[in-house]
This record gives structure tokens, C-alpha cells and sequence, in this order.
């Protein structure tokens, strides 16, 4: 991955869960926050919910693709979290890779926008 690093420590996804924006749909939820550097942070979570670790491995598999798929297309300076939810064991990869690239990135750039506005107001 080009401009990415990946984001191992526990303490970095909570504060993305409790801080960062989040964008909903029916694959997954991707939570968003600037992080002020020079390279994006990644990471990927798939819980016990989605199913046994076959398929929560195909889904981290689906993400990682459309996540380097479309990392040209990305902001730079961000915190990414994409977490797995069942609906994205239903589709094809191209399909996931459509959705980030068409919905996904405009979602996490406005996203960017409001929370880079609100730090702005303070």
C-alpha cells in the first residue's frame, strides 16, 4: 500500500470509534478522522458476528482489495477503520470495490470536510 500504514494498537481503533466520523451501509461501517501526517492509517476489524473465521478472513480480504483499489482516490492524513458487517459475505469482490470507489470515497471526504471544519470553529 502506497501512502499507508497499518493501525495495530487497540488504543488508536477506540479512538477512532469514539471520535472519528462514521459512514454506514449495509457491508460495512468506516469510521474517519484527519490525522495530521503525511501517510493514511488502516486498519480492519471483522467480528465473531459476521461468521466463523472463514468467512471473516474473506471479508478482510474484500476490504484490503477495494482499500488498495482505490487508495489513489483517498485523502492523505487520515484515519481509516473499516469494520466488516454481514452483507459484504453476500457480494462479489467487484462489488464491494464499486461501492468504495463510487460511494465511499465521496462520503469520506465530506466526512473530512465536517470534522476539519468543526476543529476550524474551535
Amino acid at each position: 500500500m502506497l501512502y499507508t500504514k497499518i493501525l495495530k494498537d487497540n488504543k488508536d481503533f477506540l479512538t477512532l470509534y469514539k471520535k472519528g466520523k462514521y459512514i454506514v451501509s449495509k457491508y460495512s461501517v468506516i469510521y474517519v478522522k484527519p490525522n495530521g501526517r503525511s501517510f493514511n492509517r488502516f486498519g480492519i476489524t471483522a467480528g465473531k458476528k459476521i461468521g466463523n473465521a472463514v468467512c471473516r478472513n474473506r471479508a478482510k480480504r474484500l476490504i484490503r482489495l477495494a482499500y488498495r483499489q482505490s487508495e489513489i482516490d483517498m485523502p492523505i492524513g487520515i484515519d481509516i477503520v473499516i469494520v466488516a458487517r454481514s452483507g459484504i459475505l453476500n457480494i462479489k469482490s467487484d462489488e464491494y470495490c464499486y461501492y468504495i470507489k463510487k460511494y465511499g470515497i465521496k462520503e469520506i471526504n465530506k466526512a473530512i470536510e465536517k470534522s476539519v471544519e468543526k476543529q476550524e470553529r474551535k
